[in-house]
């Protein structure tokens, strides 16, 4: 049994009944022949409801993506076959739930090209960084070492190194975005010095779509000596991601975000670096031994995962991996790209719309104000026409506020949106502001 334990596997091979739904798709069965979204979004059930009686356009897709049917049936299939506890009983179901959950940690580990031994398994970005934060943090910053972040950065890659650096007497230091929303190579290195420990930084900003040079900023400060905390949330759907190639210490991502359910996401981290972190959750499952005195805990990534995980959900997140891989994601990337494109262009010919965050390499999100309508309105307005958007400051107000900005109103595309969505939006924006003007003149 501790052999089990120590190896996190099940008892046997015996594999789950297979339901008649729709296969779950596989890296080995090779990436679709095609990537038009009027195909790829059939895949997706909610894409078909109605609101207010619209057709559903969302675009709501930086909050949370929407799940394909693949991912929707694992699920059921895993409640309806596999349901039990992992890691630890010694039946036929404890066996299928324990291999269906780590068949699940080894397709996150070859979707980012991981090395064995460096996938964790958390409750999403916020909890990924606040582990690092607490761990691998808490042990090794000392007093008037530096905290690097960027202005582009969520809340939850600031709050949790501000609570840190309060706690250990270190420094915050910021590198900030010009007028486009960027971060450059010299203000990045303006910000490091040699007490640099730690930098934390975005993969891609959830309010302005903005795509960081990352591979070469943690370049900038391995040669300093510091660890690179990367917020991956919102790129790991849109870009190919090499943990390995990129260099970086940690990088966390959300399942929700990338078509699994909710409550599920990944902390990955260097197996030297996870080597360096103590344990930060007790109980169950991360230790080999207790007695009343004393404990001792697992070595890897068990002693990160203390009671009962998410095991349904981290098994959807391994079939929306499995997704992503068949649609291919360089071509995912092309047509993401391209489509942000032309959802910019676009949303230019409506008049008083003012874009905020223009950088050269964006993807996916295309935030906007409107002159003289509150953003709250507009998102209002947008949902009475079927149109989901986001408004408010998105967890990132020290970004906004570098553009002048309190709150924007922030559609944001996905490998299932296409043109129309993106007119659908347009047309909308035109009828408000039209709306507006004839209450002005009235």
């Amino acid at each position: 049994m501790q052999e089990v334990l120590e190896n996190r596997r099940g008892i046997g091979d015996r594999a789950a009944p297979q339901d008649s739904t729709s296969p779950v798709p596989s890296a080995s069965e090779g990436v679709r022949p095609d990537l038009d979204a009027n195909v790829v979004r059939r895949d997706f059930p909610i894409l078909r409801e109605d609101v207010h009686g619209r057709p559903l356009v969302w675009l709501d897709n930086a909050s949370t993506t929407q799940k394909p049917r693949s991912v929707i049936d694992r699920i059921l299939r895993f409640y309806a076959h596999e349901n039990a506890n992992v890691h630890r009983a010694g039946h036929t179901l404890g066996a299928r739930a324990t291999d269906a959950y780590e068949n699940a940690r080894d397709t996150v580990r070859r979707f980012i090209n991981a090395p064995d031994g460096s996938i964790v398994f958390v409750r999403g970005t916020t909890e990924a960084i606040n582990l690092v934060a607490n761990t691998w943090g808490r042990r090794h910053l000392q007093r008037d070492e530096e905290i690097v972040v960027t202005a582009l950065e969520h809340h939850s890659n600031i709050v949790p190194w501000q609570m840190l650096a309060a706690e250990r007497g270190a420094r915050l230091r910021n590198v900030p975005i010009d007028a486009r929303g960027q971060i450059s190579i010299e203000s990045f290195e303006r910000a490091l010095s040699p007490q640099t420990r730690l930098v934390a930084v975005t993969h891609m900003s959830n309010a302005l779509g903005t795509v960081t040079p990352l591979k070469d900023l943690i370049r900038r400060a391995h040669d300093l000596g510091a660890c690179v905390v990367v917020d991956g949330a919102q790129a790991v759907s849109h870009v190919p991601v090499d943990v390995q190639d990129l260099d970086a210490d940690f990088y966390a991502f959300s399942g929700h975000k990338a078509f699994a359910p909710t409550g599920i996401g990944v902390l990955y981290g260097k197996p030297q670096r996870l080597a360096e972190s103590p344990a930060w959750q007790g109980g169950g499952s991360m230790v080999s031994e207790v007695t009343l005195e004393r404990s001792l805990y697992y070595s890897g990534t068990s002693r990160f995962e203390a009671g009962t995980p998410s095991i349904a959900d981290a098994v959807g997140l391994g079939a929306a991996l499995e997704y992503l891989t068949s649609l291919g994601m360089a071509r995912v990337e092309e047509r993401d790209r391209a489509l942000t494109s032309y959802a910019q262009a676009a949303l230019a010919t409506v008049p008083g719309l003012r874009p905020v965050g223009t950088a050269e390499n964006k993807l996916s999100v295309v935030s906007f104000v409107l002159d003289g309508i509150d953003s709250a309105d507009v998102g209002l307005a947008l949902d009475g026409d079927g149109i989901a958007v986001r408004v408010g400051h998105h967890c990132a107000l020290p970004a906004l506020r570098s553009l002048g900005v309190e709150s924007v109103v922030r559609p944001s595309l996905s490998v299932y949106n296409n043109q129309s969505d993106v007119d659908a939006l347009v047309a909308s924006l035109h009828r408000i502001v039209a709306g507006r003007r004839g209450i002005e003149e009235a």
